[in-house]
């Protein structure tokens, strides 16, 4: 595998630009189909207060998540050659903090900017986090001999849920 050129989305390269084109989708993309309206909240303010505490939150599993793993972070979802299993900080509360974090983003930001095709963007980025940890899972087991025990103490991207 080492000789194995990054198009060949040998190590998770190709979700790895799938998640960009969502990050800009969700970023940049529209908000609402031609002629169509935002959403509406019974409470504006409040809802703004909720999209901006749900960014704050998924900024801070997302960034924990990326000091927790410290050496071990890379862009890929293929564990290197010298990565260690790590299963404190947020890795106790989900298996996945920075997946979690990304969509804890999206639909805050989502939520701000009140686009109903927006909303559905952040579950298309649920669900493509979702597969794609279930790929970078099976590189794990293969990894850590005990990343099966840990997927069954642990859930996977929300906390006591999923």
């Amino acid at each position: 595998m080492s000789d194995a050129r990054w198009w060949q989305g040998a190590r998770g390269e190709w979700y790895v630009v799938a998640q960009v084109a969502f990050i800009v989708l969700i970023l940049f993309g529209p908000r609402t189909w031609p002629g169509g309206v935002l959403l509406s909240f019974p409470d504006p303010w409040l809802a703004s207060i909720a999209g901006v505490a749900l960014i704050a939150s998924g900024l801070v599993l997302m960034t924990a998540g990326g000091l927790w793993l410290g050496r071990n972070l890379t862009p890929l979802p293929h564990p290197t050659a010298t990565s260690t299993l790590v299963e404190t900080g947020p890795f106790h509360l989900v298996r996945h903090p920075m997946y979690s974090g990304g969509f804890l983003i999206a639909f805050g930001w989502a939520i701000w900017v009140r686009g109903p095709l927006t909303i559905g963007y952040a579950v298309l980025v649920f669900v493509f986090l979702d597969i794609k940890s279930r790929r970078e899972e099976q590189w794990l087991r293969e990894t850590f001999a005990g990343y099966s025990k840990y997927q069954t103490r642990v859930r996977k991207l929300i906390p006591f849920v999923y």
